[in-house]
């Protein structure tokens, strides 16, 4: 078959997987030891870190409690800022080594993850507070455009800002959004790599080396080589690797310049799924349906002869930052992303209902070629001032962004040979249709596979001006004060074998606001109210990602308001911070409405008049309860609800008789109750154990309520021993149950199971 290869810049990803592995293998424990003890005599600024397998930075920075935002656009410490939000920092990240961005979410309540297939597609997909943020991903305070599975090798933090985020961020962010802060040089000198061994042949090298070369100039590199199978699921595989260096010049001083470069590949094996199993034999639609692996949870529907995924990531960033004073900062950050991907995925389907009556399973082809290139400026002026006797600080910016989105795919022979029965024509074409219970991924797949050029180019201009301003009105009072103004342009053109070219456009004009009080009875506690917005424009998503308001076409035949959906969110909740500044404790309840979206309101015709709406309680906890027992927990309570969906349709857009079905049904991926807790305790100086528990809810995979996955609780395992001042060794065993549970939906067909028991030995280094 011919398949469009997406082309890497070195011969093979095993070349940097030796390099780093020859560079950390090469000696064994003791003789890293000894070298370490060594570099520890010759330097008395040695550290020592527990319980880690990456230092990212030359102090012992050891807390799960942050203060502040990485983001210049937050104007006030976090205990001050009238929202929720739940920063992830570096010593989370190691203590349960995480190693993408789907790991790293798991520690936080209140966020699910989605299924892609071809048209919504396979990457990142996650729902905070029950609304899809697939696109809500920033890198540094930049939206980072285009669908792509996000490691984290070169990431310091995850920041993850909940309730709508459009003053801020921009479109979309209805539930919230997710920045994830790199890794930059530091003003001082350091090595740190791991090398990770585990189950199911899991092999991961990271490398992290700054060097001041200047008295105020430094070096960064950050590498990653990364394979593995997949623990209870038969062939899955996944291998990646990925370099990022940066240099910064001026640090230190006024005038301070960054360059830094990011790239990740892959070529992977992906999961296929499981497939809902219809309930009745002769129904139509599901009946509150769930997986069916057909009792064999390792069950693979995929075809090793067939099935693939690449990708490629490339991030360019040029920042330049100018102290006025000390009360002002000029920034300026541009950025040049592309992303792509290009796969063919088994979609284990049942829309004919071959798993209950005939025990067998539809291989269907899911296919993508996409490139999305995104360019930006984005310019922030912040500091503080007075003015009438009052602290200001303030933050104001301008954003210029140009967004390219290309879409294609592969045509397959087999898309319409659905009936796997006995003598269905499904199994005309070998490997088209498999056993539910003995599914053979060797089976060789006899239809033919050729590339489609035909696709969907779209493009979007972003012209936008924001402001922010945290004023002390007293030491107990404070308001909160944020607005931007966004003009997103958006055209798209289609083009296909059969049909004319189409093409679609729409100019968006919107506001969007923030505004809280802060009081503070005591200086280390808040208890704020706030309100925030949100906007989602037609075309927001660029053809990544499901598109709930979507562009219209010239040739179409659908008429469609193409106005921006709007999102509201009232908070009430109060911050405290513990056991002198330890420990903080967060509270909130809300409110998040959802309203303008487009829904069917007659044949081929939607409007934004439908409505949806989550109200929730938040509860959090991080940092130390004493000074050898850390915790990083959270509880998350979501009431969804479908308030008007509009008129109950079909995918062409044509009205079905009756009350729309979904009309006060629960959301998508949007489960009631969520809680995670993780911690660790110092049991001597030189060991430290931990564990965590995972709870999510039974979630819903589609409107009408009739798919679902069950609820779960995970658990998970870890202890490090400092074999030396700047040797670890850390054993994490992730699911230790062996808990067979799904964390992905889909809204028709299947669902993603999750990884079974999986142990992972890290040696670390440091100095």
């Amino acid at each position: 078959m011919s398949r469009h290869a997406l082309q890497p810049s070195v011969s093979s990803p095993r070349l940097l997987a030796s390099a780093i592995g020859m560079a950390v293998t090469a000696m064994s424990a003791s003789q890293i030891a000894h070298a370490a003890e060594e570099a520890e005599k010759a330097n008395g600024n040695a550290i020592s870190l527990g319980a880690t397998s990456i230092n990212s930075d030359a102090v012992d920075n050891t807390d799960y409690r942050t203060e502040k935002s990485a983001s210049q656009k937050y104007t006030a410490p976090l205990t001050d800022t009238p929202r929720s939000v739940t920063v992830i920092p570096q010593q989370v990240l190691k203590d349960t080594a995480a190693t993408s961005l789907q790991d790293a979410l798991r520690t936080v309540p209140g966020i699910t993850f989605g299924a892609g297939e071809g048209g919504n597609p396979q990457g990142d997909r996650p729902f905070i507070r029950g609304f899809d943020a697939q696109g809500d991903t920033y890198i540094d305070g930049v939206r980072d455009t285009g669908a792509q599975s996000r490691e984290i090798f070169d990431i310091e933090s995850i920041e993850v800002s909940k309730g709508p985020n459009s003053a801020m961020g921009g479109r979309g962010s209805a539930g919230g959004s997710i920045n994830l802060v790199s890794k930059l040089p530091k003003a001082e000198d350091f090595t740190n790599g791991a090398f990770t061994y585990g189950s199911d042949q899991t092999r991961r090298y990271t490398l992290d080396v700054n060097r001041k070369f200047l008295d105020s100039a430094a070096f960064r590199l950050n590498l990653m080589s990364h394979e593995q199978n997949v623990s209870g699921r038969d062939s899955v595989n996944y291998d990646r690797w990925g370099v990022a260096p940066s240099v910064t010049f001026g640090l230190g001083t006024e005038n301070r310049l960054n360059l830094s470069f990011y790239h990740v590949e892959s070529d992977d094996l992906p999961d296929s799924g499981i497939p809902y199993g219809y309930g009745s034999a002769t129904a139509t639609a599901h009946v509150h349906d769930k997986p069916d692996d057909g009792g064999d949870s390792n069950n693979f529907y995929g075809l090793k002869d067939r099935d693939f995924r690449k990708t490629r990531s490339d991030i360019a960033t040029i920042s330049f930052e100018h102290d006025f004073n000390e009360d002002m900062t000029l920034k300026n950050t541009f950025r040049h992303g592309s992303v792509g991907q290009d796969y063919i995925v088994t979609q284990p389907d049942d829309s004919q209902r071959n798993v209950n009556r005939y025990g067998t399973v539809w291989r269907r082809a899911n296919a993508r070629v996409s490139t999305t290139e995104t360019t930006t400026n984005q310019t922030d002026l912040f500091g503080q001032f007075q003015l009438m006797g009052l602290k200001n600080s303030y933050s104001t910016g301008l954003e210029l962004t140009r967004e390219v989105s290309q879409v294609s795919g592969y045509t397959y022979s087999t898309s319409g040979l659905q009936n796997c029965s006995p003598t269905g024509t499904g199994n005309n074409v070998p490997g088209n249709c498999t056993s539910l219970s003995n599914p053979n991924p060797n089976d060789t797949y006899g239809g033919t596979i050729a590339r489609n050029y035909n696709g969907t180019n779209t493009t979007g201009f972003t012209r936008s001006v924001y402001a922010f301003d945290t004023i002390e009105l007293s030491p107990q009072w404070q308001v909160n004060l944020g607005s931007r103004f966004d003009s997103f342009d958006t055209t798209a053109k289609t083009t296909s074998a059969t049909a004319a070219t189409a093409h679609s456009k729409n100019d968006s004009n919107f506001w969007n606001w923030q505004a809280g009080i802060v009081w503070k009875p005591l200086d280390n506690g808040s208890i704020y109210t706030s309100f925030a917005t949100s906007a989602t424009p037609p075309g927001g998503m660029l053809n990544e990602g499901i598109e709930g308001n979507g562009l219209v076409s010239d040739i179409s035949t659908t008429v469609s308001d193409l106005e921006p959906e709007t999102t509201k969110n009232y908070e009430l909740g109060t911050k405290w911070d513990f056991l002198n500044n330890r420990l903080s404790l967060t509270a909130a309840v809300f409110r998040t409405e959802k309203t303008n979206t487009r829904v069917l309101v007659d044949n081929n015709t939607y409007q934004n008049a439908g409505e949806s709406r989550v109200d929730g309680v938040e509860l959090s906890a991080s940092g130390k309860i004493t000074d050898k027992w850390q915790v990083f927990a959270g509880y998350s309570y979501l009431k969804s609800e479908l308030v008007d969906p509009g008129r109950a349709g079909t995918r062409t857009g044509a009205v079905t008789p009756g009350e729309n079905p979904s009309k006060g049904n629960e959301m998508p991926n949007t489960p009631k109750n969520s809680a995670s807790l993780w911690t660790t305790y110092d049991v001597t100086p030189k060991i430290t154990v931990g564990g965590g528990a995972f709870y999510v809810d039974q979630v819903w995979g589609d409107t009408a309520n009739t798919v679902y996955v069950p609820s779960y609780t995970r658990y998970d395992a870890m202890a490090s021993y400092k074999l030396t001042k700047n040797v670890d060794l850390q054993l994490n065993v992730q699911n230790l149950t062996d808990k067979t549970y799904y964390d992905k939906a889909y809204a028709a067909h299947f669902a993603n199971q999750a990884a079974g028991r999986t142990a992972l030995l890290t040696t670390s280094f440091h100095f």
